[in-house]
Formats: structure tokens, C-alpha cells, sequence
């Protein structure tokens, strides 16, 4: 998952054909080779050069994978209901057990709860039993290759040589998804350089078999991304009658108190949170559940920018930690808009005078403001979810 969000953020680049006279084999060995001349003159040793990409192999499933553009999604509410499922709340718990001195260490040292990284370690891996099986070195070599991310493939292929170069792993070692992202809370290379702490005092910085390196590096991680100790992610909450869903915007950020003062209350008997810059989440449309979510919330989103994701380790760690699942009912009768769907959507707000940006199906600010803009227009809600019946009356003029 973190992969995916890295990788979405990536600049495009030219891309390498693939089918033309010269064997693809031949020209991706060239590529490699002017690769040689790039990592040596930034200083990566022969010796490193030699053992990272003498065997180096094109991976035709990373060029698949990375081209690929799922047409159907899923419900946030399945996608909850898959993840943080009862038998992997129990494994978190009991991991957290298990753990308890290395999370405890990683605690102390970070600030980050111990639950939150056993939720990050449990949807990056299923609690370390899937981490991938490419081997690093020639996944980003491949989409190196491959040209459309090229400038980004590189410059993470160089990292992945630096780490090698550094003792910390040997190639053979270095495993993880298409993508290149490695080990057991999936850090790409350059995150790893950055991030990656030796917890165990070995000398190495082990995030595929140290436990107390994959944990405190999870931490560190999150800490240099803006974790606040003296904060929790948020909670649930119920909203005041005739709250403006037009204000669950990430922009609209103020105190918990001043949201309290607004109305907004916490869902059942929870405390409510002290947040010094929060905002009102509405993952499923007005008709969904409601969050008030702070700063760590959103450190999680520098973790993996989705939405989806972010709220599911939250809502993991929370019951992992002993608290409710979601209690305010899902509109489980919407269904999940296809990305021929959204991109329908898209072009049909366009049409209307919607700028919603170019069409790619894919759910981002200007969709969303476009959205609410349209909603406005026509007397309904201005929450900015998606819905068929949205789709149907853009296209029907109504």
C-alpha cells in the first residue's frame, strides 16, 4: 500500500518502447549499463555495482503492474470490513503481546502508540507474513527501464544501492513488492535512508527480520513526519442537526473545542480529543460516519496519501487498543463508482461547467470541489462523494 502512494505522486517520463527491432533483452542491458556510470560517479564501489546488477533481470509483471489501472474499487466499508477483520484485531493484540519490550522501546523513544505500528505492520504485510517477493535491485531497475517513472526509478534504484553499499542488507535479502518497496512496514528506499533506525544495536538497520528495527523505524518514520505524542488520531463523532457537510473539508481546520462548541460530540461515551488544528471527516458522504481527525491523522497520509487507508490504520489500532469498531451505520446500498465511472463523472462535470481538471478516475480535490459545486447548484448536500445517482443526473441534465 505504501507503494502505491509513493508511486502516485511520481513524475511521469518518457516512456521506453518495447517492441521495437532491438531485443528488449539488448536494450535493457544497455540501460544498465549507462545506470553503471550514473552510481559510480555518485559514489556507489565496484564492488556493490558488481553484486547489485551483474545479475540484475527485467521484470515484466512490475512493467504489467505499474501500467495497470484497476477499473473496479471497492466500498470503504468493504475495504474496512476485509482489513480489520476479528482475526486480524487478534493477531495485532497478540503481536503486541509478543512485542511488547520492542514496541515499548520504539514508544518510549518515537512517541508513536504501540498500536498504530502494529496496525501500519498489519495492513503493510499481514503482521510481517507478506512482504513481497521481487527482488529490489531489479524492480526499480525494470521500471527504470521502462521509462514512464524513470527520473523516480532512478533515484531509487541509487538508494537501494547505497543501503547495499552500507552493510545493511545483502541483495539476495533485499526483497519486496513490484514497486521496490522492502520489508515489513514497506519503506522505499529512500524513505529507508532517511528513516530506518538500528533498534537492536547490531550495526544494521534490519527492516525484513529485526522486529525492534522494523518497529522503532515505523516510529521514526511517523515522529519525523509530524507524529504529536500528546495527541490522539481523533474518534468518531456525531454532528450537530443541519451541519454543513460543505465544512468536512481537509482546508476547514480548527480547534476540538471550537467543533464542540459547534455541536459536534463525541459517538457514545469516548473523552473528546484535544486537537489543536482538526478537521471533520465524512469518508462516505453525508450519510456515513463522521470523524473529527487532527495532526497524526494526517502524518499517516504522509505514510500512504489515501484516505481509505489512513482511516483503516486508525480504526485498526483502535481496536487492536481495546476500543469500537465504527458505530454509526454505512450506506451500504451506494455502490462503488468504477473508474470509467468517475471518469464519466469527471467529463460530465466538465461539460456542465464544473472544472473538475482532466478526466483520470481518480477521486482527487478538484473532482471534489467540482463535485460540491455541482451539488450546490442543484440543492443537495455538498459533501462531494460520488454517487451513481450524481453520475446519472450530470449526465441527464437534471
Amino acid at each position: 500500500m505504501l507503494a502505491l502512494a509513493v508511486l502516485s505522486g511520481c513524475a511521469s517520463g518518457p516512456s521506453t518502447p518495447l517492441n521495437n527491432d532491438v531485443p528488449v533483452e539488448q536494450r535493457f542491458a544497455q540501460w544498465v549499463s549507462n545506470f553503471r556510470e550514473t552510481a559510480r560517479a555518485a559514489g556507489i564501489d565496484e564492488v556493490t555495482l558488481n553484486s547489485a546488477l551483474d545479475g540484475v533481470q527485467l521484470r515484466q509483471r512490475a512493467v504489467e503492474a505499474d501500467r495497470a489501472q484497476p477499473e473496479f474499487t471497492r466500498t470503504l466499508w468493504d475495504y474496512l470490513d476485509a482489513v480489520v477483520s476479528p482475526q486480524r484485531v487478534a493477531m495485532g493484540q497478540q503481536k503486541l503481546q509478543e512485542l511488547r519490550l520492542e514496541t515499548e522501546a520504539a514508544t518510549t523513544r518515537h512517541g508513536v502508540p504501540g498500536p498504530i505500528l502494529m496496525a501500519v505492520w498489519g495492513i503493510e504485510s499481514n503482521y510481517g507474513t507478506n512482504y513481497g517477493d521481487v527482488p529490489v535491485i531489479d524492480a526499480l531497475a525494470t521500471l527504470g527501464f521502462e521509462g514512464r517513472r524513470e527520473a523516480w526509478a532512478r533515484g531509487e534504484l541509487l538508494a537501494a544501492l547505497k543501503i547495499l553499499q552500507q552493510g545493511d542488507i545483502d541483495r539476495a535479502r533485499m526483497i519486496g513488492s513490484w514497486a521496490g518497496a522492502m520489508g515489513q512496514t514497506q519503506f522505499m528506499p529512500s524513505s529507508y535512508l532517511a528513516y530506518a533506525v538500528d533498534a537492536d544495536g547490531d550495526g544494521r538497520r534490519d527492516i525484513w527480520g529485526s522486529m525492534a528495527d522494523v518497529l522503532a523505524s515505523t516510529a521514526n518514520y511517523l515522529a519525523k513526519s509530524g507524529w504529536r505524542a500528546d495527541e490522539p488520531w481523533g474518534l468518531e463523532v456525531q454532528l450537530p442537526a443541519g451541519f454543513d457537510p460543505a465544512r468536512a473539508d481537509p482546508s476547514v481546520l480548527q480547534s476540538s473545542a471550537q467543533w464542540a462548541a459547534e455541536g459536534v460530540k463525541a459517538m457514545g461515551d469516548a473523552p473528546w480529543p484535544t486537537l489543536a488544528d482538526a478537521s471533520i471527516l465524512l469518508p462516505a458522504g453525508a450519510r456515513g460516519p463522521a470523524f473529527i481527525v487532527g495532526r497524526n491523522y494526517r502524518t499517516i497520509l504522509r505514510y500512504n496519501n489515501s484516505t481509505s487507508y489512513a482511516l483503516t490504520v486508525c480504526l485498526l489500532a483502535q481496536r487492536i487498543g481495546g476500543g469500537p469498531g465504527v458505530q454509526a451505520p454505512w450506506p451500504v446500498d451506494l455502490r462503488a463508482l468504477s473508474r470509467g465511472d468517475m471518469i464519466a463523472l469527471q467529463t460530465a462535470l466538465n461539460q456542465r461547467g464544473f472544472d473538475s481538471g482532466a478526466p483520470d478516475g481518480q477521486m482527487g480535490p478538484a473532482t471534489r470541489k467540482a463535485l460540491r459545486a455541482f451539488q450546490r447548484s442543484v440543492g443537495l448536500p455538498e459533501d462531494g462523494y460520488p454517487t451513481a445517482d450524481l453520475l446519472r443526473r450530470l449526465q441527464q441534465g437534471q
